[in-house]
């Protein structure tokens, strides 16, 4: 990987995120959480799968996580958003 395409890929721009929550979350909290997919696992935890445009809107979900009061899991970048 070149050093500017390893610079893209950490600049924080667009990107696709798994995020695991321990517990579910009522059908309420889709419109709270916008652009966002709400898997509910039968193992009893969520999978939130979002794309944002960048750091600042990823922890605008993750600080609306917190406040929800389920456990946080785990976080994953899945990648870069196909290109339009």
């Amino acid at each position: 990987m070149s050093d500017q395409e390893n610079q893209s890929s950490n600049s924080g721009g667009p990107a696709t995120y798994h995020i695991r929550l321990q517990g579910h979350l009522g059908d309420h909290w889709r419109a709270v959480l916008g652009d966002v997919t709400i898997t509910l696992d039968a193992n009893g935890e969520t999978l939130l799968t979002c794309t944002v445009p960048d750091q600042a809107a990823l922890h605008a979900i993750l600080r609306t996580v917190r406040d929800l009061g389920l456990p946080l899991l785990e976080v994953t970048r899945a990648g870069r958003p196909p290109a339009k």
